[in-house]
């Protein structure tokens, strides 16, 4: 069976929050999709703000340079060869983390929003949005539980940066982690066909 292609659009449903899928097969049905439950919202609102004002700020300081809980030497090094420029691009696939988070409970999970250039208007694929929505979080949980692993097995002030900024990152990256992975269920389940 052909996966069916969703073209969403809002409607005055009686219940403020549904989108009508249409379902461009001969002989198929308009179906509504019903807004995430608040469990959803509220794991995607929490995960974006994990990446966005729990983890660029900090970033964003080391990139421009200041050393902030870290050795200022070894900095120094790190950040001459290249380490600013890594921050920045870290701090980007934050922010774009946390957009996934919410595409995921907005209506614009469902459909390109007008300010997205070639796409505006066109339906989001359905099946890539959980995809990569799950993928990401399995990375980040993998790469929690590979950090607290590492500090575990060896705390200390060797490194560049303080042992205790994973003590800090890592309820952080638990909550980054596992709201796309609930916010993802939710919309596979709301916008699945026949639901």
């Amino acid at each position: 069976m052909e996966p069916c292609l969703l073209i969403a659009s809002s409607v005055a449903s009686g219940e403020p929050g549904h989108v009508r899928i249409h379902h461009p097969r001969p002989g198929n049905a308009v179906a509504e999709v019903p807004p995430p439950p608040r469990w959803a919202v509220r794991a995607a609102y929490v995960s974006a703000l994990s990446a966005t004002v729990g983890f660029i700020p900090l970033h964003a300081i080391w990139a421009l340079g200041i050393p902030l809980w870290a050795d200022s030497q070894k900095f120094r090094e790190w950040y001459a060869v290249g380490g600013g420029p890594y921050l920045f691009v870290l701090s980007g696939l934050a922010l774009l983390a946390g957009i996934l988070a919410l595409s995921l409970v907005r209506p614009w999970g469902l459909r390109f929003p007008s300010w997205t250039p070639l796409l505006a208007g066109r339906r989001v694929p359905r099946r890539t949005l959980t995809a990569t929505a799950f993928a990401v979080s399995a990375f980040l949980l993998l790469y929690t539980v590979w950090a607290a692993a590492q500090t575990i097995n060896d705390f200390n002030d060797d490194g560049v940066f303080s042992p205790w900024i994973v003590v800090y990152g890592i309820p952080q990256f638990l909550v980054w982690g596992i709201g796309p992975a609930v916010a993802a269920h939710s919309y596979r389940h709301c916008t699945s066909p026949g639901h």
